[in-house]
Formats: structure tokens, C-alpha cells, sequence
């Protein structure tokens, strides 16, 4: 199956509880490889690598997050698929 890529931009409250570990724990476990990083205007930033069908399981992953946060949208965009060895999280 070719891979996609996808940049999922999270608002909410998504800035100091955990989401990008806590993303970077379900992308790993998915499969994915990407980054998840907190952006100055308080939304995270997700870009995911992968398959079709499982980052459309990250994408119902993150209209939750983790328990302690509280998601108001998730919006996606189709973006090139670059490399990245594994999962990071950046700034």
C-alpha cells in the first residue's frame, strides 16, 4: 500500500498535558513516523507518514488526545510525505 502523509493542526486545550507524547505513543504504535510539535499559538502541529487507513485511526485518535486534554477541532492537509526516521516531538 503507498504511503500518504498528512499535517493535522489540534486546537483546544492541547499545550501542556501530555499530547505530544501522548501522540507520539499512538503513532509509534501505529506504525506512523512524522513529529508532533506545540505551535506559538497554542495549537500542536501533527504531520504523520504512513498508510491510508492508519492515519485515519491517528485522526480519530486526536479528536480526543489524551484524557487530561480537551480538543475543540482537528483540522487536516494532505502534505508531501518527507522522510523522518520514527517519531519525534519538536519544540
Amino acid at each position: 500500500m503507498p504511503m500518504a502523509a498528512a499535517r493535522f493542526l489540534v486546537s483546544g486545550r492541547v499545550q501542556g498535558v501530555h499530547f505530544r507524547a501522548s501522540t507520539r505513543e499512538r503513532a509509534i504504535a501505529l506504525g506512523l513516523r512524522g513529529h508532533a510539535r506545540n505551535l506559538a499559538d497554542g495549537r500542536v502541529e501533527v504531520v504523520a507518514i504512513g498508510e491510508a487507513d492508519v492515519l485515519a485511526e491517528l485522526e480519530r485518535w486526536l479528536q480526543h488526545g489524551p484524557p487530561s486534554a480537551r480538543v475543540d477541532a482537528v483540522v487536516r492537509e494532505a502534505v508531501e510525505a518527507r522522510t523522518h526516521d520514527g517519531f519525534a516531538i519538536l519544540g
